[in-house]
């Protein structure tokens, strides 16, 4: 299978974000403007570099669908994905040119419109991901630890979407400004616990001060990748390892990797909603992150000692 197979949309969409990163990082070295806390080319530069990473994978994807009538459902809906991501950065660059946020602003009714336009895109993107996932859960033509590797993949990117949804609800900030009379010209926010622009890591602008929930939706989204690579590493790997020729222990670690990767993004927006900064984690986050690793070790290890055992040929071979 070529690139040539590959949803065009979104390839066309990927060029796009392609050129448009290093614009962003031309941004940060001659625009000195701040928002947020944050240099204002920031925003764009972290969502191109995500949609050159995102979109290729989910082209990919919607090309191992096989039936005529799923696939053009799943093109469709790869189309529609496509669209509402150009939308969605026309909106937040032309925010940035404007020296206005993109997210959450609703100081003025010009402001208002675009982010109710942003918002009403990312839930048809969220949609549109959705249908290319059960296109994909209906697919028998494909090698089963690959294919599970590829819904599972999905399924944990549409958990890290759901999580932006947390965001656009007013924080405790704003509600007791607006009760003050000054006002809600923001009306949604990343951080928790603590007022949306105070210090942060470099570029990526997470809190650390207070929870953010942007850690957990970064997780979550790009087990697009993760989870499919563990699926295409396990099978390069079983040339070499007896133990990973069998079909059903791949897919059973493919399974693992992605309750792990699953995990890891409901603790990461746990930790932020108990407003806990990322490299700040009290005893118990602590405690729960031994315990998933401890637990992923334990299934990885079952799913192994479960498998078939190698022939002698085999193992002298390994």
């Amino acid at each position: 299978m070529t690139v040539r197979t590959w949803n065009r949309p979104l390839l066309v969409f990927a060029g796009a974000m392609v050129l448009l990163a290093p614009v962003c990082v031309a941004g940060l070295l001659l625009d000195p403007r701040v928002l947020g806390g944050a240099p204002i080319w920031a925003k764009p530069l972290k969502f191109s570099v995500s949609f050159v990473l995102y979109a290729p994978t989910l082209a990919w994807m919607v090309s191992l669908v096989r039936g005529e009538r799923a696939h053009r459902i799943a093109s469709v809906a790869a189309t529609v994905v496509a669209v509402t991501s150009t939308i969605e950065m026309i909106a937040i660059v032309g925010q940035v040119v404007r020296g206005r946020a993109s997210h959450f602003d609703v100081a003025t009714p010009f402001d208002t419109a675009v982010w109710a336009v942003m918002g009403s895109s990312i839930a048809v993107l969220w949609v549109a991901n959705l249908v290319i996932a059960v296109t994909l859960l209906r697919e028998r033509s494909l090698t089963p630890s690959i294919a599970w590797g590829v819904r599972l993949g999905l399924l944990v990117s549409l958990l890290g979407m759901a999580v932006a949804f947390l965001m656009t609800s007013p924080s405790g900030y704003q509600i007791a400004a607006a009760k003050a009379g000054r006002g809600m010209p923001m009306a949604g926010a990343h951080a928790v616990g603590v007022p949306d622009g105070g210090p942060g890591l470099a570029l990526l602008g997470w809190s650390t001060t207070g929870g953010d929930l942007r850690v957990g939706h970064f997780v979550g989204l790009h087990g697009l990748q993760v989870v499919p690579l563990v699926a295409l590493g396990l099978l390069l790997l079983a040339s070499r390892v007896p133990a990973l020729r069998d079909e059903t222990v791949r897919v059973r670690l493919v399974m693992v990797a992605a309750a792990a990767w699953t995990g890891l993004t409901l603790l990461l927006t746990w930790q932020a909603l108990r407003a806990q900064p990322l490299f700040a984690p009290d005893a118990v986050t602590l405690a729960v992150v031994g315990g998933l690793v401890v637990a992923t070790a334990l299934a990885v290890g079952t799913v192994l000692a479960r498998g078939p055992r190698p022939s002698v040929r085999e193992a002298v071979a390994a």
